[in-house]
């Protein structure tokens, strides 16, 4: 649920810029100031240790390090999607956590790091007209490729129908994970002596990982 109508500031960020070293104090209170600027209805909190700001999900978030401090949008992947776009427009202190950034480049020392007003507050307004949209983020994640059966675990599993039918019936990570377990073996009769504990761990129900998740329960 979030804040409609008027933002909020959470006194905990009061706290860290208070705490925060002394060259990065008015960096921050000048991010800050200029996120609620550009976003009257934003809301303060702390997210990972350090300030984060919320509209209809995450906005944006700033950090105070040793010798810098550091700024990033949560959608830095739409926003900076034209490679060329930081370069030119001067944003590039900006694009901390962006995909394919250099981070040593969005290393902001002092005010004067920052790009101007209207310009921080462009990107500002595009990052709300996201989160308006309800425009996510494109999933970076790759779906693993299904490792090939060994063709004498597939043998033993056909000796018993129980097995097979079971194996058949697994989640495709607990299938991976026996037959990594068996192509991991280094030796002949170690693999051999696998695949016969996971023919008949498999015809009981149980997952390669079934005693780790028993001591869970």
């Amino acid at each position: 649920m979030y804040h409609a109508a008027m933002g909020t500031k959470d006194p905990r960020v009061d706290e860290y810029i208070g705490k925060a070293a002394e060259f990065a104090q008015p960096i921050l209170k000048k991010l800050r100031s200029l996120v609620h600027k550009g976003c009257p209805d934003v809301v303060e909190t702390i997210k990972w240790g350090m300030p984060a700001f919320d509209y209809k999900g995450p906005l944006c978030g700033m950090a105070a390090f040793k010798k810098h401090c550091a700024f990033g949008f949560w959608k830095a992947a739409l926003l900076f999607a034209d490679k060329e776009r930081a370069k030119d427009e001067g944003i590039s202190k900006l694009t901390w956590g962006a995909p394919g950034r250099d981070p040593k480049k969005a290393c902001i020392e002092s005010v004067d790091d920052l790009p101007s007003d209207a310009v921080f507050l462009k990107l500002l307004k595009e990052a709300v007209r996201l989160n308006d949209d309800g425009v996510k983020v494109p999933s970076t994640k790759t779906r693993r490729k299904p490792l090939p059966m060994p063709d004498d675990f597939k043998a033993a599993l056909k000796k018993s129908k129980k097995a097979a039918a079971n194996f058949e019936d697994l989640a495709p990570s607990h299938k991976r994970e026996y037959i990594e377990w068996i192509i991991e073996a280094k030796r002949e009769e170690t693999r051999q002596r696998r695949i016969a504990t996971a023919v008949e761990w498999i015809s009981e129900g149980k997952s390669q990982n079934w005693k780790y998740e028993r001591k869970k329960k």
